[in-house]
């Protein structure tokens, strides 16, 4: 007693089409493989030939245009799958470098930079998704710090800035600059 329509899978009633993608070198056909960075396409005939494509395209292709508009350039924003995900940014793009970010930190006001002095300490995300701390003058300069940067002076080399920590449970301040690392008393 079986309820499967056997006139769905008859093979007769569909028409021959070819189910596989041909390699633009050497005409054979395209299959899936893995490696180390995930799936992707490679020619059957390897090592004769070794044409391979990734299995999925993140060129930075528009998905969806929205109705606001960018606040650097007003041009309109859309959505966007890139290289790590989805996102939000400018359709002006690459004039304009404009991306939403997804935590809104405007009300923590960080420290200038007190290697330049001209620019600002800004919390950013690497693509592990660790914290650390730059300055929005990069690539013209290119001071960083791990930790929370506190507005202060080191007492032992004169540093303009300090480091917040936590060493057993207890907020613990370090000069900033790498070959000093002085602590500091958390009352300053």
């Amino acid at each position: 007693m079986t309820k499967i329509d056997h006139d769905l899978f008859n093979a007769s009633n569909h028409a021959l089409e070819k189910e596989y993608e041909v390699c633009p070198s050497c005409g054979s056909e395209l299959v899936i493989k893995h490696g180390k960075n995930g799936a992707f396409l490679g020619c059957a005939s390897y090592p004769t030939c070794d044409y391979l494509r990734p299995l999925h395209h993140h060129d930075g292709h528009v998905i969806k245009t929205l109705e606001s508009l960018c606040p650097q350039c007003q041009s309109f924003l859309v959505v966007r799958n890139g290289r790590y995900g989805m996102f939000i940014g400018c359709s002006g793009f690459p004039a304009c470098h404009y991306i939403v970010s997804e935590k809104s930190d405007d009300n923590v006001l960080l420290p200038t930079c007190p290697k330049c002095k001209k620019g600002r300490l800004i919390k950013r995300q690497n693509k592990y998704g660790k914290t650390f701390y730059s300055c929005d003058q990069y690539p013209n300069c290119k001071f960083v710090v791990n930790d929370l940067p506190i507005e202060g002076t080191c007492s032992a080399c004169g540093f303009g800035l300090l480091v917040e920590k936590k060493r057993g449970g207890k907020r613990v301040l370090l000069c900033a600059q790498k070959n000093c690392q002085h602590k500091q008393s958390s009352d300053s």
